[in-house]
């Protein structure tokens, strides 16, 4: 065995002369390689600040140094955790997933990985013969630049596999989906149906619908699904929980919740069963009622965390765009690859403004997504005037994805103290493509990384799950290398915009920390901090890169706590 929990009955207590000795800690931590990550990132992974042990006391890290020092806390109900050579990190943060999506992805149809439109109808046709007469099949994963063709699908042989269900089917970004003509029938979406305000319907040359919606569009579709109930709600929400503390993480930032369930994880609150941190975001997205969303924010005001600082709601998450993939991504000059398109913009800066404003004076952070150059600007627009009007030093205002800069723009984004929270995996997934949407020149500005952190910026990490996996340290490899899981390319793509080792771990754990602004708390392992960490089976910091991609979570610790253990808790 790797580590050993055990317990270890009041050996080796150093009694300082004329001193009374210190309470007895809950839980110590030794044996292994320590990484507080504290501070800057160091010129070299050899240079980062570790510790031989450290001690937690009601959930709180009362001790980080030597092992020597640390045997004066333990006492007989002492917990021990003897690493046996085992690394520990701060626990990981996601700083973008969306809990109830990545919840029904466990449950739903999975589309993830598919490689063919054929391979897609007949995953769903087996998930349909399981299901109820008439009932919604619905699915998410699906990516048309992962076939060969690399264009988007047609719902003929959908309909013709299921014609007895409505079907519908979210592109793996979630800014698109197919439908198939039962769906369609009843969203009423027919050939004299015009594209809504901020969304496209895909037509044929004779103008029927091939089934594609994107961005608003999808709308016409999902009011026809049933609601889901409150116990379906909290079963996709326990899933999706159970399935990030597995991967590591302590803590998430969801990127957008319904009122519906913001009200379960109350519930969930209330009775002790939220096994990390969650900092929500309001869903102010144009695909929800946003100007009632708005409102309802700015009459309850920000939440910040809760005492037992599991649950806090002070942001507000809007939108301006759609996503590269699916080319509603807002672009200043048309796409390279298609001509006659520029993305689907969902506001005007007056428009935008006009959500934000009230927002912004109401105390709260807000958490845009921007994907391409047109939405970036706009935002960055919206945040200066935002900060003229109503002067907030340490608003800490965030640009969700930030994919596509335009380059007299990268340095706008450090000068508004605004933080760009970016996926590194959405770089490595879309590298195949990217550059035949946005063209050569265009791409310099793409998931440029170093170019911001030149301008002092940090960066928040994520996965944008389940658009990506919600695996942190995939993200880690990704942010160190711009490779896939494969090692392409060889010398990684655009590797000049790589992130240290030392960077990429900090966006998922201390950067993570500012992003939530809790970085008095929580993001490094220092004592007064509370104490969530990872055990991982080998040394991430020095391991060869592809190593970290077979790294295995051991343990994850929320405030003293093991929420997930593939061995014994101690």
């Amino acid at each position: 065995m790797r580590f050993t929990p055990a317990f270890m009955a009041g050996c080796g207590v150093l009694i300082v002369a004329g001193c009374n000795p210190p309470p007895p800690a809950d839980l110590v931590v030794q044996g292994g390689r320590i990484y507080t990550l504290a501070g800057e990132p160091p010129a070299t992974v050899d240079a980062e600040p570790t510790v031989e042990a450290f001690a937690v006391r009601d959930g709180r890290i009362v001790f980080a140094g030597t092992a020597p020092d640390v045997q004066r806390l333990v006492g007989a109900g002492t917990r021990m955790i003897q690493l046996q050579g085992d690394t520990v990190l701060p626990g990981f943060v996601d700083c973008h997933v969306h809990l109830a999506n990545l919840g029904r992805s466990l449950i739903d149809v999975n589309l993830v990985g598919t490689t063919s439109w054929d391979a897609v109808v007949a995953r769903v046709d087996s998930a349909a013969k399981m299901a109820a007469p008439g009932a919604w099949i619905t699915g998410r994963g699906w990516d048309q630049n992962d076939w060969p063709e690399r264009e988007f699908p047609d719902h003929a042989a959908l309909s013709a596999a299921i014609g007895d269900h409505p079907v519908y089917l979210r592109r793996v970004d979630g800014h698109a989906a197919i439908a198939n003509a039962m769906a369609l029938t009843q969203g009423g979406i027919g050939s004299d149906v015009a594209d809504p305000s901020g969304g496209r319907i895909l037509r044929r040359k004779d103008g029927t619908p091939t089934g594609v919606l994107v961005d608003a569009a999808t709308e016409l579709v999902t009011a026809h699904i049933p609601p889901s109930t409150p116990a379906e709600r909290r079963l996709r929400l326990e899933r999706a929980f159970q399935h990030c503390v597995h991967a590591g993480l302590t803590g998430v930032h969801d990127a957008g919740m319904a009122a519906a369930d913001i009200d379960v994880v109350r519930a969930m609150l209330a009775t002790g069963d939220l096994p990390l941190r969650l900092y929500a975001m309001w869903d102010a997205t144009p695909d929800t009622d946003d100007h009632d969303v708005v409102q309802r924010a700015v009459r309850a005001g920000p939440e910040g965390f809760d005492p037992t600082m599991h649950f806090a709601l002070c942001t507000v998450k809007l939108a301006v765009d759609g996503a590269l993939g699916s080319r509603g991504a807002a672009l200043l000059a048309p796409y390279a690859d298609a001509p006659g398109e520029s993305g689907l913009p969902q506001y005007t800066l007056e428009t935008f403004l006009e959500r934000a404003r009230p927002l912004h004076a109401a105390g709260f952070q807000l958490a845009t997504h921007c994907i391409g150059d047109a939405a970036n600007r706009l935002v960055l627009d919206a945040y200066q005037q935002l900060a003229k009007e109503t002067p907030r030093p340490n608003a800490r205002h965030r640009i969700e994805h930030a994919q596509v800069l335009a380059p007299e723009d990268i340095r706008r984004v450090a000068a508004l103290g605004v933080l760009p929270s970016m996926q590194p995996t959405h770089c490595t997934s879309d590298m195949p493509w990217a550059p035949d949407r946005l063209g050569p020149a265009r791409i310099a500005g793409a998931y440029a990384w170093r170019s911001l952190r030149q301008t002092g910026v940090i960066l928040p990490g994520g996965s944008d799950a389940p658009v990506e996996s919600i695996e942190p340290l995939l993200g880690v490899y990704a942010a160190i290398t711009r490779q896939d899981r494969h090692g392409f390319p060889p010398q990684g793509w655009a590797a000049d915009q790589c992130l240290t080792r030392s960077e990429a771990l900090r966006a998922f754990t201390s950067w993570a920390a500012v992003a939530s602004f809790t970085e008095h708390d929580l993001g490094t392992l220092e004592t007064g901090k509370r104490a969530d960490f990872v055990v991982l089976d080998r040394d991430v910091l020095h391991v060869p890169a592809a190593e970290i991609l077979a790294t295995r979570v051991l343990l994850t610790v929320v405030g003293g706590q093991t929420v997930s253990a593939s061995r014994p808790k101690p």
